[in-house]
């Protein structure tokens, strides 16, 4: 079973060695490549000094294209998984077993590392999750309780579907109208670490907006996706 955990970074020089050392260290058998987005700090200096795998985008072109560049290199190079793993170092990589066992014993196409499974969500963050997760319910009948992580396992088949695919950015909407096309999405447990150095890139205004957008997309846009 191959499996890569694509890493997405943009300005995470500060985060990236550590992220990627708890990864190497916790989960040997998972390769990875870190995508960088653009960074104007040191994030691709960082790979270059400690040899890490990485793709270098000319300039930033945002989440969604990183990911996608990453499901690319994971497809030419044939992997069975392809694990989105965040490179500020919030994602823990001793759940990674987990997500990927669950995959195996089940027909899920997506695993999703949910903050909620157990737990209430609290906060702004925890607020606009359950807003999106009943946008959810509304739109597909099906549930899920953290919708926004971005910790997430992809088969084979989702790996195809993002790297082709110009829609199909790793947002809540996407699961959802993933979900209306039939795909089995599942989640378990998982704890996320708080940021410890850099700055994301979402503030109050833009997460609000975030949130807004999601919801649109999730109640009404998503009917005319193709």
């Amino acid at each position: 079973m191959k499996i890569l955990a694509i890493i997405p970074c943009y300005n995470e020089a500060l985060n990236l060695k550590r992220t990627v050392d708890q990864l190497r260290e916790t989960a040997p058998e998972v390769d990875f490549i870190v995508v960088d987005d653009g960074s104007r700090d040191r994030t691709g200096q960082v790979c270059a000094d400690n040899g890490f795998p990485v793709i270098v985008l000319p300039f930033n072109l945002g989440l969604a294209n990183a990911v996608q560049t990453g499901m690319r290199y994971a497809r030419i190079k044939g992997y069975d998984m392809a694990l989105q793993f965040d490179g500020d170092g919030q994602h823990k990589p001793e759940y990674i077993r987990d997500m990927v066992r669950l995959m195996a014993e089940s027909s899920a196409d997506i695993v999703v590392g949910s903050r909620y499974a157990h737990t209430k969500p609290r906060g702004l963050r925890g607020f606009g999750g359950k807003l999106l997760g009943a946008a959810i319910r509304i739109a597909t009948g099906q549930s899920l309780s953290d919708p926004t992580s971005g910790m997430r396992l992809y088969n084979r088949d989702m790996i195809g579907r993002f790297a082709d695919h110009m829609n199909y950015g790793p947002e809540p909407d996407t699961l959802a109208y993933l979900l209306k096309q039939g795909a089995v999405i599942l989640e378990t447990p998982v704890v996320m670490a708080e940021r410890t150095a850099g700055q994301s890139y979402l503030n109050a205004l833009s997460a609000a907006n975030y949130m807004l957008r999601m919801f649109v997309s999730i109640i009404i846009i998503h009917w005319f996706r193709i």
